[in-house]
């Protein structure tokens, strides 16, 4: 995930100056010495990590920093609040017309995820905002881009007009417009063609299109991969079309994230998306105070609750809740709860939004945590329907079979049974009113790094009684 190195070091710095009872400019040339090299390491501008460091000095020595009752609590706000005048200052939103069609056009190099990109934003405004809206494909330089564009729009339900690669993109977005106001539409995104770098032709081209259509945003995609090539490629961009806003794509990756701290401070050009995944519904709206405390490893609960709305099966969760309640947990119902979590993402990426979670979240190994699930998955589809809702019958050759169907051991199904006998027992209590402690988590034992599905060496046994001490004879 982009940050971590980042979120890492920064945290170490400012753990130091939080240990201190009293501010010195000594100790606060040392943090901020490990803060500039944090930042630089990251790929942040130069200029922009001075301006930063040069801020929090003036603000972190003043006087009523030095007599407060915690001054390296105060100077860890001061750091944040910076950060977030860095990323934001506020919140950017796209602009939406009041009356008549909202017209958002897309621009960027190719391969940085724009047509993706402009299904995903479209997906954001038909379920968000309940918006009619129409996809127009006016990349006509890369035929795919019209047949990806369109098979995104059958995922989400959205229209996609088109005229074909043959026909000029210009007069492809005219048309759009007319078909988009004749049809009651409340907003068009056109997808344009990109290149693999900034050319006259491809400036011309879109700079007719914006005289041609008059759209209310222009939102530039950027790879957060590329690193300071966000700032110099927005720039350019920006010089010729006026951009008003960056969706940021790939931040799921392992890029430093400096572009993306430094763009918005360089160019005045605001982020209004952040894209954290390949499929249509990894979009995040850009919260510049939501993003500072992720990179100070503080979570993002407001995200991860989002997040949770958005993906999680509703219907599938209360009735899952339901039977935990009635005191019923079956296969079926430990399926469910796999499927359920797969749709938020990376577990490394759900750690991080955790308040106090963040340092866990690059030990987390995603891929072996994928691999157990899909394993205890696959164990759980070579039962009988039967056999997923009476568990108990369960004898040694229904396990031989199961096990030979999902291409495993029998003492791997052995685990998942006894992680199901756990969250058997903690609904029981829960039906019964008890309070437990939710030990039968699928996915803690997997983060102790307890073995396949991490099941405890005493799972499902008996408890042994407590040993009498013999009373000595007088």
């Amino acid at each position: 995930m982009a940050f971590e190195s980042l979120s890492e070091k920064l945290s170490s710095a400012l753990k130091k100056i939080s240990g201190k009872g009293k501010l010195t400019e000594a100790n606060m040339n040392d943090m901020l010495k490990e803060v500039r090299m944090s930042l630089l390491e990251a790929d942040v501008n130069y200029q922009v990590v001075k301006d930063f460091i040069n801020d929090i000095k003036e603000q972190a020595m003043g006087r009523e920093v030095l007599e407060s009752f915690d001054p390296g609590q105060m100077v860890v706000k001061i750091v944040r609040d910076e950060l977030e005048k860095i990323l934001g200052p506020d919140q950017a939103k796209l602009v939406m017309n009041d009356q008549g069609i909202t017209s958002v056009m897309m621009v960027g190099l190719q391969g940085t995820g724009k047509t993706t990109a402009a299904a995903k934003i479209a997906r954001f405004l038909k379920n968000k905002q309940n918006k009619k809206v129409l996809l127009a494909a006016c990349d006509v330089v890369r035929p795919a881009a019209i047949e990806q564009l369109k098979t995104l729009g059958k995922q989400i339900d959205v229209e996609v007009f088109s005229l074909g690669a043959e026909t000029p993109a210009v007069y492809t977005a005219k048309c759009a417009k007319e078909y988009a106001k004749e049809k009651g539409y409340d907003v068009i995104i056109f997808d344009t063609a990109g290149r693999l770098h900034i050319d006259e032709a491809l400036m011309n081209e879109l700079s007719e299109m914006k005289e041609e259509i008059q759209p209310q945003d222009i939102l530039l995609t950027v790879d957060a991969m590329t690193g300071q090539d966000i700032v110099t490629v927005a720039r350019d961009f920006n010089d010729k079309l006026d951009i008003t806003g960056l969706v940021v794509t790939k931040m799921d990756g392992d890029a430093r994230g400096g572009g993306l701290l430094s763009v918005r401070s360089i160019t005045k050009v605001p982020v209004l998306f952040v894209s954290n995944g390949e499929k249509v519904e990894d979009l995040e709206e850009f919260h510049p105070d939501r993003m500072a405390a992720r990179i100070l490893g503080m979570g993002d609960m407001l995200t991860l609750i989002e997040q949770a709305q958005d993906k999680i099966d509703e219907k599938a969760a209360a009735e899952s809740a339901s039977r935990m309640m009635a005191g019923v947990f079956t296969f079926n119902d430990l399926l469910s709860q796999f499927e359920q979590m797969n749709k938020l993402g990376s577990f490394s990426g759900l750690i991080s939004k955790i308040p106090g979670m963040g340092k866990m979240a690059p030990k987390v190994d995603d891929e072996k945590m994928s691999e157990q699930i899909k394993h205890m998955k696959a164990l759980i589809q070579s039962m009988t329907p039967y056999e997923r809702e009476h568990p108990e019958c369960l004898k040694n050759s229904r396990k031989q079979r199961i096990a030979r169907g999902a291409g495993l051991k029998v003492a791997d199904l052995n685990k998942l049974i006894a992680q199901q006998q756990q969250m058997q027992q903690l609904s029981k209590m829960m039906s019964g009113g008890g309070f437990g402690n939710p030990f039968g988590n699928p996915f803690a034992s997997m983060q102790r790094g307890g073995g396949m599905y991490g099941a405890s060496k005493h799972s499902g046994s008996k408890k042994q009684k407590p040993s009498k001490k013999k009373k000595k004879k007088k």
